[in-house]
């Protein structure tokens, strides 16, 4: 789709007193998918947060090659310097679903980054799209060492974690207690806070973690 049309076109979505409609985002995201994503991804200027967002819905609403999907994501990472969008993208990325093992080799060519938002792509795409049996302790591992130097990747690992934590209690547990645990001292209180807040945790896993040091 022409990127001027799309400019256009999101002058028109309605707007909240937070600004843009995500629900409305989606939709119209869902519309390029469908009629020529590939137009509007090559072209996109970047130059709003709205457009920016916009990307991360698109590339997770196309279908299409997996191996040209995941040049699209790898080519937008460097535009990513927003939490939100950073987690629309990793959440929206239903491709991670279908090609599981496809995705997995590509977000691990991140995991060393020392840069806070490829950081937190990859806990985020983690926390959205791996927890389950075949790939936990992988996850967890990649987790452990993954940069936490800045604010925006110690939340995406503290985030993870807690996720983790919901469905693998006691997995998560003899991680956070081990010496295997190599979580920075504000990452790993910010785990345990996250843990708390989490309506996915149950009330005496809470509890345990009360006793744990923070």
């Amino acid at each position: 789709m022409n990127l001027s049309v799309v400019k256009e076109d999101l002058k028109k979505i309605k707007r909240t007193k937070f600004g843009i409609s995500i629900p409305e985002l989606r939709k119209y995201a869902q519309k390029i998918a469908r009629e020529d994503y590939k137009t509007f991804v090559e072209n996109n200027d970047f130059s709003s947060f709205e457009l920016k967002l916009l990307h991360a819905f698109v590339l997770g609403y196309a279908k299409d090659d997996i191996n040209i999907l995941i040049k699209y994501f790898a080519d937008f990472i460097p535009q990513v310097d927003d939490w939100a969008v950073n987690d629309s993208l990793c959440q929206s990325f239903r491709a991670a679903r279908n090609f599981p093992e496809k995705v997995w080799n590509f977000i691990m060519k991140y995991k060393d980054s020392t840069k806070e938002f490829e950081s937190r792509v990859v806990a985020v795409i983690l926390l959205s799209h791996y927890l389950n049996d075949k790939y936990i302790d992988k996850v967890i591992d990649v987790l452990d060492n993954l940069n936490t130097d800045d604010y925006y990747s110690q939340m995406g690992v503290a985030w993870a974690i807690a996720t983790v934590m919901g469905k693998y209690p006691q997995k998560c547990l003899k991680y956070l207690k081990s010496k295997n645990c190599h979580l920075d001292k504000i990452t790993y209180r910010k785990s345990l806070q996250k843990i708390r807040e989490s309506f996915r945790v149950s009330d005496e896993i809470k509890e345990i973690t009360q006793t744990m040091p923070h």
